[in-house]
Formats: C-alpha cells, structure tokens, sequence
C-alpha cells in the first residue's frame, strides 16, 4: 500500500470515529437526559454573541495518527533505518492526529447572555444550531446534563 493511501485511510478513520463526539446543541439530548426531570426558567435574551467551541481531545485521534505515522515511516528505508522512520512516523502522526480530531469537532457556538424573570443574570453557550436576538423571551432548561437554551 502506498504511503498516500495509509495516511487518506488514516485520515478517514479520525473523521469517522470523531463522528462520536458529544454535542452541545440546544436540540439534541444525550440517552441518559432523556426521561429526567429538568427545572425550566423563563428570561429575555439581553445578548448574542458567536464564539468557539473547542474540539475533542481523546486518545482516538492519536492513536490513529500514530498508527497510520508508523505504517508510513515504516515504509522508508531498510533495516534499523525503517525501524527509526517508524517511531518518528508515530510520533508526528500521534501529533497530526490529535490536531486534526480536535479540527474536525470543533464547532461553532453562542454565547447567550439573558436577564431571568427573578432579575438576574446568566450567560449560556451552546452550539449555533438556533438563532436567538437580543429581546426575545426564552427558556433556560437546567438538568444534570447542563443547561440549554430554547423557545
């Protein structure tokens, strides 16, 4: 197998397997929120604002890295040199595919910022997956799986 075909399959397998990242979105509940009583409060949304959510960092992407790094560096050379070429293929595809796990779950998110009716302050940041404007009355649902915003 080429080189550029172990590193695309590499590649593949942190993009499928990243697939498995949590979602903080204000839609989507988890198996174990489901069927939980969650307290509502009600607020009007005082600010909007877009930010970053930053990616997973498990050891799924390294360690696909550093497999599909050492398949490669493996293919170099002869003898001790192939061995050498191996362990540095690792390493750097361990790097490369912690990098590229955290790339592709990274998201976009909002910083929700809202006045509640009881007159106080809070600040939510979920994934952009609603649009809210500044005005608007929403509900801030809280469990044991955090806090979302919603309609």
């Amino acid at each position: 197998m080429n080189r550029f075909s172990v590193v695309m399959a590499g590649l593949a397998a942190i993009a499928v397997l990243s697939g498995c990242a949590p979602s903080m979105s204000g839609s989507a509940y988890t198996r174990n929120q489901a069927r939980t009583e969650q307290s509502v409060r009600m607020g009007v949304v005082e600010s909007v604002r877009q930010v970053q959510i930053e990616g997973t960092r498990s050891s799924i992407g390294p360690a696909a890295g550093a497999v599909v790094g050492g398949i490669a560096g493996s293919s170099i050379g002869q003898g001790r040199g192939a061995a050498v070429a191996a362990v540095l293929g690792s390493i750097a595809g361990g790097v490369a595919g912690q990098a590229a796990e955290e790339a592709t779950t990274r998201r976009t998110g909002l910083e929700i910022t809202i006045k509640l009716d009881s007159g106080n302050l809070i600040a939510i940041t979920q994934e952009a997956d609603e649009v809210f404007a500044p005005g608007e009355r929403v509900r801030i649902i809280s469990g044991s799986g955090g806090s979302r915003v919603t309609r």
